[in-house]
């Protein structure tokens, strides 16, 4: 029987206006505040907090065959101390559109900028949605 582990990233109530305003950085804080704008444009939903530092939009339950069981946002993202996290799709860097994006860093699910400066917003906008497509299309939602 596997056991039950009580998950920390949990949708909660918390504002995330308030949480994304209390970044020190202001042009985190500005990237951070364009790209809740740009992934509520992609699933159509409002952001949530999920735990205390991830914004997420929309969510899914998954259960592992070991039993193991949890909802976790469809797209999200968290601004972290040395870069701005994406949580998108597990095939990110895969996607052919990764190769025009700019300055970035990947690991199997997330995408990881520093400013979005350094990358191209249109690029990036077509990840997003490309990737809201298709969690959405893989989890329901």
């Amino acid at each position: 029987m596997a056991k039950k582990v009580e998950l920390k990233t949990k949708k909660n109530e918390a504002s995330v206006e308030d949480f994304l305003n209390f970044i020190v950085d202001e042009q985190k804080r500005k990237d951070c505040f364009e790209i809740a704008k740009m992934m509520e444009k992609a699933i159509k939903q409002k952001p949530k907090m999920w735990g205390p530092s991830i914004v997420g939009f929309g969510e899914y339950h998954y259960k592992y065959a070991s039993g193991h069981e949890g909802d976790m946002p469809i797209i999200a993202f968290s601004p972290r101390k040395q870069n701005i996290t994406l949580y998108i799709m597990e095939s990110v860097a895969d996607n052919p559109l990764i190769q025009k994006l700019g300055k970035y860093k990947t690991s199997k699910a997330c995408l990881y900028i520093k400013k979005l400066a350094d990358v191209d917003k249109n690029i990036l906008q077509e990840l997003i949605n490309e990737s809201a497509k298709e969690n959405l299309a893989k989890y329901g939602g």
